[in-house]
């Protein structure tokens, strides 16, 4: 499985093939050339900092919609990329990936330890990010 920076084509500029806004960007995987699975959006902080270049997206695949089973934009040459402006990075300063991930291991373990007779929302859950996914359906 190899989980790929996606991004719709209607976050596209049709002319240079560069995302119009990188705050829109999702992790997906891809299999027979229609989205299988889905994350929430980019948390910039670890995406798109400057000041953390490890895990920059340079590149995304394009989908016709955030939505399992949507296409993937395909040529003859495999997949088509859209590309990053250089205005789209920024410096959000120094950034703890290896805590972040602790912390979101963490939650997963207290939802998944909820009871199913428990009345809660799942998608008003607090994250340390408004760009992780418990906030991707207010953000479509």
């Amino acid at each position: 499985m190899k989980i790929r920076h996606c991004v719709e084509k209607s976050n596209i500029e049709k002319e240079s093939v560069l995302i119009i806004d990188p705050l829109k960007i999702r992790h997906a995987v891809v299999k027979s050339g229609k989205i299988s699975s889905l994350s929430g959006l980019i948390d910039p902080k670890s995406h798109l900092n400057l000041d953390y270049p490890v895990h920059l997206v340079k590149n995304c695949i394009v989908c016709e919609k955030f939505e399992v089973g949507s296409t993937i934009e395909i040529s003859n040459g495999g997949f088509i990329f859209a590309l990053i402006r250089p205005d789209g990075y920024q410096n959000y300063g120094k950034y703890d990936y290896t805590q972040n991930l602790l912390n979101m291991i963490e939650s997963v373990k207290k939802l998944r330890n909820i009871s199913p007779d428990t009345n809660i929302d799942l998608h008003n859950i607090n994250s340390s990010s408004i760009y992780t996914s418990d906030n991707a359906n207010n953000n479509n």
